[in-house]
């Protein structure tokens, strides 16, 4: 998932072609009912939250299989990407049937790139990275997203400091990738929850007009930028930071379980072991104790004499 701006050329010339309203899909015959499905579901959600309806044709390229993908995609995306936008050429590629589990709902997945095309549309170079990666998210209902900072301490509690700083990560590795997604995702649903009525609506026509996110959030919120990043920090840690230490105890303490489990039953069968061995001896010398006692009646009987009777004394 993202916007990549280079322009590779289409390998090969793919058989089937669906047109409706400004899509058309292309893909092989193993992704023809794929390509139908993806194409009913942008032609019945192509409105985007706080956007004027958009006007721009797309053409969406199915991949049949990753190395095709990995060429159409060009050598600058990175490897975890399952679809990319190419906003200058109104252009989508995306994995087909033969993506990995974790390349996500297709439906979904569409949904996020069509979201960046109709920003870029409406909007643009003028939104950062982070904003255009939140938006994708949001628009495309990725509220899962938020499971990662939950799960995590370290970005519940601030492991980010600044909206600027989620940039550098959206082209990082897996992890760091997800963690960013998520919390651009935590500040475009902050934003939008702002104003219940016209969520992005105004932000989007200020910022247009005046060319500056810092303007547009005076006047559609009234918020400095620094303001709502002291917002979205604060209110991030509030909201998951206990859920996040509560997981991150609930996991130490089941890698300490499976730690000490083995060695709690290992001491357990030492003590079964020697209480045993313990058993068994005080049964013995219980068992011999009575052989002796036995033994030494025996003998006192086989020894004793006859009882002399006392002599009878005579009186003159």
């Amino acid at each position: 998932m993202g916007v990549v701006a280079s322009h590779p050329a289409l390998a090969q010339v793919i058989p089937h072609r669906l047109q409706g309203g400004r899509f058309t899909v292309i893909a092989y015959n193993s992704d023809s009912l794929l390509a139908a499905s993806l194409l009913r579901s942008a032609l019945t959600r192509d409105t985007f939250p706080g956007l004027p309806r958009p006007q721009a044709k797309i053409l969406i390229s199915i991949a049949p299989d990753r190395d095709t993908f990995r060429q159409w995609i060009g050598p600058n995306a990175p490897e975890w990407g399952s679809a990319f936008a190419f906003p200058a050429e109104r252009r989508i590629v995306m994995q087909g049937r033969s993506a990995p589990s974790d390349a996500g709902d297709p439906i979904r997945v569409l949904r996020h790139e069509l979201a960046h095309l109709a920003l870029d549309e409406v909007m643009g170079d003028l939104p950062p990275r982070w904003f255009d990666e939140g938006y994708a998210s949001w628009a495309a209902n990725e509220w899962d997203r938020e499971a990662v900072i939950a799960a995590n301490v370290g970005l519940a509690l601030g492991g980010f400091r600044t909206l600027a700083s989620l940039d550098s990560g959206f082209a990082s590795g897996t992890r760091r990738a997800e963690a960013s997604y998520a919390l651009a995702y935590r500040a475009v649903a902050e934003l939008a929850a702002i104003d219940e009525n016209r969520g992005l609506e105004l932000l989007f026509r200020y910022w247009k007009a005046e060319g500056s996110l810092n303007v547009a959030l005076r006047q559609a919120y009234g918020l400095t930028y620094e303001g709502f990043q002291k917002r979205w920090i604060d209110r991030t840690r509030r909201r998951y930071g206990a859920l996040a230490l509560f997981t991150d105890m609930t996991l130490g303490a089941l890698v300490l379980v499976l730690l000490v489990t083995p060695l709690f039953l290992l001491r357990r069968r030492r003590d079964r072991e020697r209480l045993a061995r313990m058993r068994a001896a005080d049964a013995e010398a219980e068992r011999r104790e009575r052989e002796s006692a036995i033994a030494a009646l025996i003998r006192g009987g086989d020894d004793a004499s006859p009882e002399t009777p006392p002599p009878i004394s005579t009186s003159s």
